[in-house]
């Protein structure tokens, strides 16, 4: 009579209790899904600040170069002073690379976030 086949067992074949009761803890709010959130959201909150700290630093001192270097207000761009060139146009790639990068590091915070609840 031939003995029945050996049936290796793995951890890896768990992983599938683990994803179900982190995706529990995180949807019914426990204690560690509540901590896990809190944390994603400190992250997004820190990276806003960082980001907006770092554009209102650039936006700022555009004034006070000019402040600094009075010469270079009576410098003209196709006639328009150049104050009001930086002022008036090369804000805007400022803050649509600022949006860039925040979009970026934000929907890479969250799939880290998914990760993390899916691992």
């Amino acid at each position: 009579m031939s003995s029945p086949e050996r049936v290796r067992v793995v951890l890896a074949q768990r992983r599938g209790a683990r994803i179900v009761r982190t995706r529990v803890e995180v949807q019914e709010q426990t204690a560690v899904g509540d901590a896990m959130i809190r944390g994603l959201v400190r992250t997004q909150l820190v990276l806003a600040i960082r980001l907006a700290l770092l554009a209102a630093c650039l936006l700022c001192a555009v004034p006070l170069v000019m402040f600094l270097f009075p010469a270079l207000s009576d410098v003209a761009v196709l006639g328009i002073r150049l104050p009001w060139v930086v002022l008036g146009a090369l804000v805007y790639p400022v803050l649509l690379t600022t949006g860039w990068i925040y979009v970026r590091q934000a929907e890479r915070n969250e799939q880290e976030f998914a990760d993390l609840v899916d691992d």
